[in-house]
């Protein structure tokens, strides 16, 4: 099986205006996929952007909505998947939500992120409650959380039993938090034998500001690609091969002793 070439783009588009975040992400698709890539994963809230207050749900739609019509589009005429970040509408809730539709235009995951971060996002959004969302894109099993969801090591845990291969993680992680890319995000990839590629905004917006550093971490805890702390798009490799070489090198999952751990939960 081939390796699976990545784009991350690092940026935080144009924060309040869907139709202008939808051509940035027009733009970066075409300029991965002439350059190899099958999967263009974006930030956080990459749609609508992350500190617009209320009007998060003034611009929240349903996971069928023309957001995501509109990637569908543009994955289907460049060829590529695309993963992004979108407030979603499901009756009365919005949720923090990210969705990964196909080259061919069909979705093929939706997320929402369990664990809210600080009361900016406890204001405005409603938790999810599914701990595991996975697909497959070209053999490789994929997961979907959401920033402060990677924080928490029983997240990973649990896809790593589940099979994930690459772990989709959209972020605007801010300062002062910069050891979350730079550190904890390449060790999570090492215990739980995946690739994580963690994509993070830029710039202030309202009281945040976003540190950069998007990455993609592999299962021996290398970064495989960086970015800065300015808007980029980088990309890297995912090999099935290597992966199933350093599980075998590495077999924290078959050591485990399950029944140790019970005051855990």
């Amino acid at each position: 099986m081939p390796p699976l070439r990545t784009a991350l783009l690092q940026s935080s588009g144009r924060p309040g205006s869907p139709d202008e975040n939808i051509k940035v992400l027009d733009e970066a698709a075409g300029r991965a996929a002439a350059a190899g890539a099958r999967l263009l994963v974006c930030p956080e809230l990459f749609l609508t952007g992350y500190a617009i207050g209320e009007a998060v749900t003034e611009l929240a739609e349903p996971a069928d909505g023309p957001g995501a019509q509109a990637v569908a589009d543009l994955c289907l005429r460049h060829g590529i998947a695309v993963h992004y970040g979108y407030p979603e509408r499901a009756g009365e809730a919005v949720f923090n939500a990210a969705q990964l539709i196909g080259p061919d235009g069909t979705t093929l995951a939706g997320y929402r992120k369990t664990h809210l971060f600080g009361c900016f996002e406890q204001q405005w959004f409603t938790p999810g409650e599914q701990a595991v969302v996975q697909t497959e894109l070209d053999g490789v099993r994929i997961g979907l959380l959401i920033c402060y969801d990677v924080e928490f090591p029983e997240n990973v845990r649990a896809h790593a039993l589940a099979g994930t291969d690459l772990l989709l993680v959209p972020t605007a992680l801010m300062h002062p938090f910069p050891f979350v890319a730079e550190s904890l995000v390449p060790v999570r990839a090492f215990e739980s034998q995946m690739y994580i590629a963690y994509v993070n905004r830029i710039g202030v917006e309202g009281e945040f500001a976003f540190t950069g550093l998007s990455c993609l971490a592999g299962p021996d805890g290398t970064v495989r690609a960086r970015a800065g702390r300015g808007e980029e798009l980088v990309m890297g490799e995912v090999d099935p091969a290597f992966l199933n070489e350093s599980r075998a090198a590495n077999p924290y999952l078959t050591d485990r002793r399950p029944g140790l751990y019970g005051s855990l939960v």
